[in-house]
């Protein structure tokens, strides 16, 4: 059976000086700023989740992503079945494996937030930021060389992205106080 235990970041205080029996304002500001951080880091994970069952749900009903059109694919998903049926199921299997990698993504996220940052730990807190950073840094520039960084396609992950930063300097703030 498991327990999840939740509670604000000020539950699980980090001792500096442990003679001293009270709390400063200045800790109950960094606990506050630590758990917006660490909810705004969440609110990423859950968009990422969210992203990745779109993408899904976008292969089997509308077979070109989001914000794309047939004209930047070079076909409608029939022509493209049509040319080829095979190259049309690689692309969909390559669909749902990048959409199952972007859920687990998500789903890492929100652990290491709710479980990590909440808690105090700063690797948790670079570890949620770094691991999409690394996936959006890999796959972002080669949407602009094959011309498909729309804002349709790619506006979500840039939201999704902006909310993991701003979690990430609220709660490091907080955290390296």
């Amino acid at each position: 059976m498991i327990f999840l235990v939740t509670g604000p970041i000020d539950t699980y205080p980090r001792v500096r000086n442990p003679t001293m029996a009270t709390y400063s304002t200045t800790s109950a500001t960094s606990a506050s700023a630590a758990d917006l951080g660490a909810n705004l880091v969440t609110l990423a994970g859950i968009g990422l989740v969210g992203y990745g069952l779109m993408f899904l749900v976008r292969n089997f009903t509308g077979f070109i992503e989001l914000g794309l059109t047939p004209e930047h694919v070079g076909g409608t998903p029939e022509q493209i079945q049509a040319f080829s049926p095979r190259l049309y199921n690689y692309i969909s299997h390559l669909q749902v494996a990048v959409a199952g990698f972007i859920i687990a993504l998500g789903v890492a996220v929100i652990a290491l937030a709710w479980r990590g940052i909440r808690t105090g730990q700063r690797w948790a807190l670079w570890t949620a930021f770094l691991a999409p950073v690394i996936g959006v840094g890999l796959a972002l520039p080669l949407h602009y060389a094959y011309g498909i960084g729309t804002f349709g396609h790619l506006g979500l992950i840039y939201l999704d992205a902006g909310i993991l930063l701003i979690g990430t300097i609220l709660a490091g703030k907080a955290l390296a106080r």
